[in-house]
């Protein structure tokens, strides 16, 4: 089962009444908690790694946001930076920079989409391919 199949089965499982209502309730909790959370982790990592731990906590931080962004993006992201039959963005466990690098591996990235995928490797040369995320099976 490929990543469209299981997007199409989460979509017509999934009420749009509740799926809404979860919506609403994970933002609500996260203005809440993710301060506290924040400021918790902040110190931890601090005190027990140091300098290196802050740096790693720093980098899960943004790899989720990443995560996230894939998703609440997916469907701009896909008119704007691939080609017709590129590799889509949308899946949830992956980076936006993974399905970046795919594209380029495809050739299936628009001119916006080269252009993004150079100002990334500008600031971190080879992002978008060493960003690539193999999956066995699906894992939507």
């Amino acid at each position: 089962m490929n990543t469209t199949d299981t997007d199409q089965q989460t979509q017509r499982k999934a009420n749009i009444f509740i799926g809404l209502l979860l919506f609403l309730v994970s933002i609500v909790l996260f203005i809440i908690t993710t301060p506290i959370g924040f400021l918790y982790g902040f110190f931890y990592r601090l005190f027990t790694g140091f300098l290196k731990g802050l740096g790693g906590y720093f980098l899960e931080m943004a790899v989720s946001i990443d995560q996230l962004g894939n998703v609440i993006m997916q469907h701009i992201l896909n008119l704007l930076w691939i080609k017709k039959g590129g590799y889509k963005f949308g899946n949830r466990d992956e980076t936006i920079s993974s399905a970046l690098g795919k594209n380029k591996v495809q050739n299936t990235l628009s001119g916006f989409g080269k252009l993004i995928v150079s100002i990334l490797d500008a600031i971190d040369p080879n992002h978008v391919l060493d960003s690539i995320e193999y999956f066995e099976g699906s894992r939507n």
